[in-house]
């Protein structure tokens, strides 16, 4: 099995390319401007497919195809959160609208399949900005988590860290960059948000050796699997508890920006294809995809035109192009 990247195979490694960073005080996310959780209306853990996970020793590949029943609350943009797919794709797997309601017991069909990159190790965390998920590799198993990631005015930074600190019930010291930004557009935010059900990191932080930077959770889990944030790294109430027990304090991680991977399992090649969200990487995607394609040897048993539509279409999860 092999999983390849195209900054593994360029020789441009995401950790070697650090991007320029926010202020550094800029790096805490904001609230306004988000969808506020209410009762029923976010996804419930237990009414959806476990995080993405597999055993990805000889498969390269995340997640999975499984069928969702909705209940009352339910939207697209939840069930998106929740599973580390683009509202649209799902939409249209399942012949909707973006904006459709759904009604209850409507079975969705999910396919989160995701490339693992290269690189993701035992005890280090990995976070794709295009992918918009957090890899970690835990007792074999590689678990991946949607994220939200920085707006493109607040761009997530690539590179390396180190996690700093860990806290629990964190205090949001409110940045003033953001403080101002919230002022030109009408709104007021306090210096000092205290923990508690109106904080918006959540109830656990990780602080990053990326200055104004850290992993947390979030009060508004529609949030999550969008741009979002003032260059944090948001995860969803569950995955970010699971992750905080996992990790420790001085636990490596790397931000790396790869919006085109592809993977060979077993006989099958798979293309995932992303929106190159910060516009960061200076070649084309379907530069990129042939670059894989070539390196991986399997230029013979592509099919060129299923790589034409995963580029046009770039669906967000990882698609059969070909098999050798």
């Amino acid at each position: 099995m092999r999983f390849l990247s195209f900054a593994a195979v360029a020789g441009i490694v995401g950790i070697l390319g650090l991007a320029l960073l926010p202020e550094p005080d800029g790096g805490h996310v904001q609230m306004e401007g988000l969808p506020e959780p209410a009762p029923g209306r976010h996804v419930q853990v237990e009414d959806l497919p476990e995080p993405a996970h597999r055993d990805y020793s000889d498969r390269g590949l995340t997640g999975g195809v499984s069928n969702y029943i909705t209940v009352k609350g339910d939207t697209l943009q939840g069930v998106s959160a929740r599973v580390g797919v683009d509202a649209a794709t799902l939409a249209a797997d399942n012949g909707l609208k973006v904006t459709a309601a759904l009604p209850v017991g409507l079975a969705l069909r999910i396919d989160n399949r995701h490339i693992v990159p290269a690189g993701v190790s035992p005890g280090m965390i990995t976070i794709n900005v295009p992918q918009r998920i957090l890899f970690y590799e835990w007792e074999s198993t590689a678990f991946a988590l949607p994220v939200a990631i920085g707006q493109p005015g607040w761009k997530t930074p690539r590179g390396p860290f180190t996690v700093l600190t860990k806290e629990t019930n964190p205090t949001w010291n409110v940045p003033e960059s953001i403080r101002e930004e919230a002022r030109r557009a009408g709104r007021s935010l306090p210096a000092v948000v205290p923990a508690g059900p109106n904080n918006p990191l959540g109830k656990f932080w990780l602080g990053l050796s990326i200055p104004g930077v850290g992993i947390h959770g979030t009060n508004a889990p529609a949030s999550i699997y969008r741009a979002a944030t003032h260059g944090c790294i948001r995860l969803g109430p569950q995955d970010i508890a699971w992750l905080f027990d996992r990790v420790r304090v001085g636990t490596p991680g790397r931000v790396v920006d790869e919006p085109v991977l592809l993977a060979v399992v077993g006989d099958e090649i798979f293309l995932e294809v992303h929106r190159d969200i910060y516009r960061q990487q200076p070649r084309l995607a379907g530069e990129q995809a042939r670059m894989l394609v070539e390196a991986a040897g399997v230029v013979l048993d592509v099919d060129w035109d299923a790589v034409d539509a995963a580029i046009a279409e770039r669906r967000g999860i990882a698609t059969r192009v070909g098999r050798r």
